[in-house]
């Protein structure tokens, strides 16, 4: 979770202020069971729970439900979730829902595929009742709306946390939610080095566990879209932003 100090730099504030009646749960799954299961649990803590049966019907019910979670399995008929992701993830408006896949499979290239198409996180089935309403408590936690204007400005590159924009130059970057929450998290204090257990903590939050290769993978990403001499890598320790 968000220690004081990067809570203050992100200007950002927790969805706790928001009822739970509020809070739309996008699920996707092609097994009935499962989604009936998932979304009993879920209304019944109060969540207002919308369905989706493949990757096609998750793109279109979250540009009309717009969600501040998405649950999706993985494997599917039509368009599988990797696919779906993606395409989500290039939608502007949806750029702050945090996206978690449920899926049987624990293989570490399926988890890579995940995060390599913007999600946030990753549920195993099968999982209990309580344990998930605790996780998609734990997810929710990190959907922050930002409290006010304020932008950070570096050379030609600019981060603009109320558009959740990014300009480089001219052209305007559209990032997935925890590529930007990192750039901004690294850009807030160019020349620091950020400590990768840091890093974890202040993006992912503690209480959510994720593979190593994590950052890794977010930093391969932000390098290919603004520029490989902005990321410096210090080994054992984590990274920097280089100005």
């Amino acid at each position: 979770m968000l220690n004081n100090s990067i809570f203050e730099t992100l200007k950002k504030r927790f969805i706790f202020n928001m009822k739970k009646k509020d809070i739309k749960i996008l699920l996707v799954d092609d097994e009935p069971d499962i989604l009936e299961i998932i979304r009993y649990n879920l209304t019944s803590e109060g969540y207002h729970v919308e369905i989706a049966e493949n990757g096609f019907e998750a793109i279109a019910q979250a540009k009309i439900v717009k969600p501040q979670l998405i649950i999706m399995d993985v494997m599917m008929p039509k368009m599988d979730g990797i696919e779906a992701c993606e395409k989500i993830r290039n939608i502007p408006e949806l750029s702050e829902t945090v996206i978690t896949f449920l899926t049987a499979r624990g293989e570490d290239y399926s988890q890579m595929a995940g995060f390599e198409a913007g999600a946030d996180d990753y549920i195993t089935k099968p999982i209990k009742p309580k344990v998930l309403v605790s996780k998609v408590k734990a997810l929710l936690r990190r959907f922050k709306e930002e409290e006010e204007d304020e932008k950070i400005k570096l050379g030609n590159l600019t981060i603009n946390r109320e558009e959740y924009k990014i300009l480089l130059g001219k052209e305007e970057i559209i990032l997935p939610r925890k590529e930007f929450e990192l750039l901004a998290l690294l850009a807030s204090k160019p020349g620091k080095v950020f400590k990768r257990e840091d890093i974890l903590d202040s993006i992912w939050g503690n209480d959510v566990i994720v593979g190593g290769r994590t950052i890794d993978v977010h930093i391969r990403k932000l390098r290919e879209k603004i520029g490989d001499d902005r990321f410096k890598t210090v080994k054992g320790v984590g990274y920097k932003f280089v100005v």
